[in-house]
């Protein structure tokens, strides 16, 4: 608790809760980048899935992987200034608590999937394996569910 008092007590989070435009600047850009995410994952992990099976593998996994990684890094780096705002507040939040738990669930899969051999071989020549399709699919569920977690943080 006291480390989630000191963070609250930092100069960003004073700021950030003094000032309502800088609040709400930091605020859009972690919408935008959540956007910036799912707008990439979603697709991504639809093609893997099956859907789209016209559009090329091998080209569009690399970009919309890296343009999801820019999001999720910018989702996670806001995110963590709009925590600091009321950390001991959102550290006992049920739905925050969910959202946190799921982004570690997707951050697991993303790494058992870019590590593993189905990968490889979708970006390399375009098969996507079995296990690829179940983990692409299991992708954009918990990342959705992850974005409806974080929405119901407002609501508890």
């Amino acid at each position: 608790m006291d480390a989630l008092e000191w963070l609250q007590a930092t100069t960003l989070a004073v700021a950030l809760r003094r000032s309502a435009t800088l609040y709400m600047f930091v605020n859009a850009a972690h919408i935008l980048a959540i956007g910036l995410l799912v707008g990439a994952i979603l697709p991504l992990d639809l093609r893997l899935a099956g859907v789209f099976r016209k559009v090329p593998v091998e080209i569009i996994a690399p970009f919309l992987s890296r343009a999801a990684g820019i999001g999720l890094a910018a989702a996670i780096l806001t995110g963590f200034c709009l925590f600091s705002v009321r950390a001991v507040e959102y550290a006992g939040n049920p739905a925050f608590l969910a959202k946190l738990g799921l982004i570690g669930l997707g951050l697991l899969n993303l790494l058992t999937v870019h590590l593993g051999r189905g990968w490889k071989t979708a970006i390399s020549i375009g098969i996507v394996r079995p296990g690829l399709r179940f983990s692409a699919a299991l992708s954009a569920a918990i990342w959705i569910a992850a974005v409806v977690a974080g929405r119901w943080i407002g609501f508890l």
